[in-house]
């Protein structure tokens, strides 16, 4: 009895841990060639990430210098869907691996049907609900990406995840 306990448990953990393991990881930026030419010469700092269970893809872009982000930062405004959110995140970010400091584009869901490039009703947890949009992670150190230092669209809803929620 308490083999097949500890069977199902260690096959349960084990599940859990492969949820993370289940990622395609591409050494560099492997973005759609119609982004803005800008962004190319980031392709090589960047790191381009598809899986999860809903086989989604997100492109990982690290900068040096705050320099170089500011400059980044208005062409990146022209990937995300309009009206698509902007995510903020606390540095560091650890999943899929320690991040300091950058911005993650989260690419629209392919879906089999059409789906509306917005928000879906009744969905509370704010990444689901934005999935069929192309929308930013910002990771904010306060160095390099600086909240006071870049406009952010007025257009544009901002989901603050920096702080844990109480």
């Amino acid at each position: 009895m308490y083999r097949a306990i500890t069977l199902v448990a260690v096959l349960a953990l084990l599940g859990a841990a492969s949820a993370h393991a289940i990622w395609g990881v591409s050494d560099k930026g492997t973005w759609p060639a119609t982004w803005p030419k800008e962004l190319e010469p980031l392709r090589t700092q960047s790191k381009s990430y598809t899986g999860s269970l809903v086989n989604r893809t997100f492109h990982e872009i690290r900068f040096a210098t705050r320099e170089e982000f500011e400059a980044a930062w208005p062409h990146l405004l022209k990937v995300k869907t309009d009206k698509a959110p902007i995510f903020l995140s606390r540095s560091p970010v650890t999943y899929l691996g320690p991040v300091e400091s950058g911005v993650r584009v989260w690419m629209a869901l392919a879906s089999s049907k059409p789906m509306p490039p917005g928000p879906i009703a009744g969905v509370k947890n704010e990444r689901e609900r934005w999935i069929y949009t192309t929308h930013i992670e910002l990771i904010v150190d306060g160095k390099i990406v600086d909240l006071n230092r870049i406009p952010l669209p007025k257009d544009t809803p901002i989901v603050d995840e920096r702080f844990d929620k109480k």
